[in-house]
């Protein structure tokens, strides 16, 4: 089972951005210090006030992100809405 850790140095490798970005993007309220060592494998625990901030910084939704911490889930609007690709398949009939 991953843990946050894993999610953190995956998801920075993924989205090719530096601690530094990330810490950008959570509203500086989590420093590029404690992305970088979460991402290294160091102290993964993440608390309520700090899961929107970290979703916020590596692009996961905050569900995704309580899951593997966790934590207790929150309401998502999102979680009825059908995302299956709906495509046709063309070709020659027969």
């Amino acid at each position: 089972m991953a843990d946050v850790s894993d999610l953190v140095r995956r998801r920075l490798w993924e989205l090719r951005r530096s601690p530094q970005e990330a810490a950008r993007r959570s509203r500086w309220v989590i420093p590029a210090e404690v992305l970088e060592l979460m991402a290294r494998g160091g102290s993964s625990f993440v608390s309520e006030g700090l899961a929107r901030p970290l979703a916020r910084a590596l692009d996961v939704t905050e569900t995704r992100l309580r899951r593997v911490a966790g934590l207790p889930d929150v309401p998502d609007p999102r979680v009825d809405i059908d995302t299956r690709p709906h495509l046709k398949v063309v070709g020659q009939e027969r």
